[in-house]
């Protein structure tokens, strides 16, 4: 929570900030998780910079998000910060995964193959619409 307290009063400190801003503070934050959650969350980062580009990056609870019109539509979990044995990419609301009445909003992450990119790359794509 102290990060997310501290995301808002930066946020209103600097309205200047660019999209390039943002980008730098998501992959600076990348870089401080350890090996295992870096390589997932570095991954992760260029499957969303690829797949959907026009989502923008920012941190969330002080950790990495993409945003869809100001509002977060995904995020990276590293494992060693929350003690978890995996890392999770999570989606919330905006995201457009609707699949019947109940379907997946996070995937547990301990490592990804090209077919699991493939699969956050759909996933990602769908809910962006």
């Amino acid at each position: 929570m102290k990060d997310r307290a501290n995301e808002v009063k930066a946020a209103k400190r600097s309205s200047k900030a660019t999209p390039a801003d943002a980008e730098a503070e998501v992959l600076a934050k990348i870089a401080e998780f350890d090996d295992a959650d870096r390589a997932l969350a570095e991954l992760v980062h260029t499957i969303v910079r690829t797949n959907a580009p026009q989502l923008t990056c920012r941190l969330w609870y002080g950790q990495p998000a993409y945003a869809k019109d100001g509002k977060v539509l995904c995020f990276f979990q590293p494992a060693a910060k929350f003690k978890t044995r995996y890392a999770t990419l999570g989606f919330s609301d905006v995201a457009a995964l609707d699949d019947g009445t109940m379907w997946p909003a996070s995937y547990a992450l301990t490592k990804l193959d090209a077919e699991d990119e493939k699969r956050i790359a759909e996933l990602l794509k769908q809910a962006a619409r």
